[in-house]
């Protein structure tokens, strides 16, 4: 079976300005939205309390690296597979909002999060996903979303799930979804941006950035 390859067609480099909404009804919408993040957090469950606040053909999507990119088209996807499949074995897990930014003339949103794990170091500190992860909104008015991009740091996630992989408390969930990556399968929702190189293009990479860390040239 061949691989989707990821064509964004709903991602516009400037949000047309005529979507405009009053500043007081998209204040609102964050309200809604910090709340239902809040109460999905407490209870585990995303697509209980987020699932509503998309619109029927909403899209929801984060990038994944150079050639990879998840997609959930549609609400009923977006429960099933972003705030449902995505989200298991990280039921204990924080996301707290930080800023929000809201540009009501475009009907944009632009909010500020962090990762939180529910462990801790042998140090008492916290282990979290570090650097900038966010979300831009488009608002599609009675207080749901167009469409969602995420965006987060994915060398320091990685980071942190080698280290929670280290301290052996990964959930078993989430070590079957990193054996099924490291299978170089797909998981549901995630989409190939371009076809993959083949072999010889990703060796004679590989060779060229080891020739250049060996002898800077």
């Amino acid at each position: 079976m061949s691989e989707k390859v990821f064509k964004d067609k709903r991602c516009p480099s400037i949000t047309p300005p005529t979507r405009a909404f009053p500043r007081e009804e998209m204040e609102e919408m964050l309200k809604r939205w910090l709340q239902a993040n809040v109460d999905a957090e407490r209870e585990g469950n995303w697509t209980r309390y987020l699932g509503p606040m998309y619109t029927e053909n909403a899209v929801y999507e984060w990038n994944i690296g150079p050639n990879e990119q998840f997609v959930a088209d549609g609400r009923q996807e977006i429960c099933d597979v972003a705030l449902g499949y995505q989200m298991k074995g990280f039921e204990e897990w924080e996301y707290p909002y930080h800023d929000v930014i809201i540009d009501e003339k475009r009907g944009s949103v632009v909010g500020f999060w962090r990762q939180v794990s529910p462990y801790k170091r042998k140090d008492g500190s916290q282990i979290c996903i570090e650097g900038i992860g966010g979300s831009w909104f488009q608002y599609a008015g009675n207080y749901q979303w167009e469409w969602q991009r995420d965006f987060f740091d994915l060398g320091n996630a990685k980071a942190v799930f080698f280290e929670l992989a280290g301290s052996g408390v990964l959930a078993p969930v989430v070590k079957e979804k990193i054996h099924l990556q490291a299978k170089g399968k797909l998981m549901p929702g995630h989409r190939r941006i371009r076809p993959e190189p083949g072999k010889a293009e990703k060796l004679r990479n590989f060779m060229a950035m080891v020739k250049i860390a060996m002898t800077g040239k």
